[in-house]
């Protein structure tokens, strides 16, 4: 398991210097050396460079043609607000924003799954969860309302020793739940007035809904979000190709 996480830690790294490359000295429509010649380059094995390569593929930075190798994107130089298809926690995608965030813990509760918790998470209706309130601030500014929820079985141990303003996924992770996908739906809505007069949230409206269910490696769901982004700071790209 630590050399899994180990390797995926070292495709980020080469992934993140790629990237810092491309944005840098190639314009979009450039042609990418070869894995081999970026493979030498790097001073790695074809194989990290493949799946480096992908990574960015996915994030919409470069795309391969068959018979031809990989280009940068028409958007390769674009400033990218956050990429729907990267896996990260809202801390880390806030910080890559350039936000410094402070994370607000407002309410944590054990209590029962129901409605569409229990859907989502293919658990039985009265199933232990832990339901988790947090609000992400950045300089007074409030940025990202945040509704988890996570089986109790999970999460281990007193509830109130817990810190829960660090981060939720990497307190899964050191409990086995390595999380590396999701399935999302994502809204403009009004935050429900019942929580923005609770929370002092009132008037920040729209916000940008994400509704999302995480999956660990092995395909366990392990968390439920109900992630608010507000609107007017936060955006999301998203590309599109035939």
């Amino acid at each position: 398991m630590q050399e899994s996480d180990g390797r995926q830690s070292a495709t980020r790294g080469l992934s993140d210097r790629l990237r810092q490359w491309i944005t840098s000295d190639l314009a979009p429509g450039a042609q990418l050396p070869s894995e081999p010649e970026l493979a030498s380059s790097h001073g790695v094995s074809r194989s990290s460079i493949r799946e480096a390569l992908k990574a960015l593929e996915q994030d919409g930075l470069v795309y391969s043609v068959r018979g031809r190798g990989r280009f940068v994107s028409p958007m390769g130089t674009v400033s990218v607000d956050r990429p729907v298809t990267r896996y990260e926690s809202t801390t880390a995608m806030l910080e890559s924003l350039g936000f410094s965030v402070t994370t607000a813990v407002l309410e944590v509760q054990e209590t029962q799954a129901d409605g569409r918790a229990a859907e989502l998470l293919d658990l039985a209706p009265g199933t232990p969860v832990i339901a988790l309130t947090r609000l992400r601030v950045s300089e007074d500014r409030p940025l990202v309302f945040s509704q988890n929820i996570v089986p109790r079985h999970a999460l281990p141990g007193p509830v109130r020793y817990r810190d829960w303003s660090a981060s939720l996924t990497a307190a899964l992770a050191a409990h086995g739940h390595h999380l590396t996908t999701s399935a999302a739906r994502i809204t403009a809505v009004a935050l429900p007035a019942e929580l923005a007069d609770r929370y002092h949230l009132t008037g920040l409206d729209p916000w940008l809904l994400i509704e999302e269910t995480s999956f660990t490696r092995d395909g366990h769901r392990v968390l439920y979000s109900r992630d608010y982004h507000r609107g007017d700071l936060i955006g999301f790209n998203v590309l599109r190709t035939s």
